[in-house]
């Protein structure tokens, strides 16, 4: 009996330690929170980005009320300009490579191209989103399309101007019969 209650108690032990080691430490700052939200947008967008086969990335519907609308590729080559242009923003920097404007670089184009493009903007941004701090979030800065903003404001816009435009790009995964990879769990 001793030594089946020692093994409970083990077990019982055990299991705490495991579930202690599961649980997310909390947030050290504003900004981590900050960063953790936008690694939440990221892991669903880049994979969605990426389920769209190449010869489908020129897609924009065409039926409806859609005239004008951007293409896929369009969809994401806008996200990762914007990412840049608000992430430089907050840097206080000339972003790392042209973007040519929020409809991004001219010369990028290939499926490769674009969604190496949405990569290296979600690095850049996570660079500057670990700048932000307690003391500096409030902090008014030159946005990148005109007027001031707070430093949490311009980082809180590359999560929801992200997840507007993955609306869109879930849309038209759907319409060429492609299940959004968010939504295959």
């Amino acid at each position: 009996m001793k030594q089946h209650l020692t093994a409970v108690l083990f077990m019982l032990c055990a299991i705490g330690i495991a579930s202690a080691q599961d649980k997310p430490k909390p947030p050290a700052s504003a900004g981590e929170v900050i960063d953790r939200q936008f690694s939440s947008m990221e892991r669903e967008f880049v994979p969605a980005a990426e389920a769209m086969p190449a010869d489908k990335f020129d897609f924009a519907p065409t039926s409806g009320e859609f005239k004008g609308v951007r293409t896929f590729a369009q969809q994401v080559k806008h996200v990762a300009a914007v990412n840049y242009m608000i992430s430089a923003a907050l840097l206080g920097e000339k972003p790392p490579v042209d973007v040519e404007g929020e409809n991004g670089p001219a010369a990028v184009k290939t499926k490769y191209q674009i969604v190496k493009f949405l990569k290296d903007s979600c690095a850049y941004t996570h660079k500057a989103i670990a700048t932000l701090n307690d003391k500096n979030l409030i902090e008014m800065i030159d946005g990148p399309f005109g007027g001031k903003s707070s430093r949490m404001g311009l980082a809180n816009l590359t999560i929801g101007h992200s997840f507007d435009h993955y609306g869109q790009m879930v849309e038209y995964l759907r319409m060429n019969g492609i299940v959004p990879p968010a939504s295959r769990r």
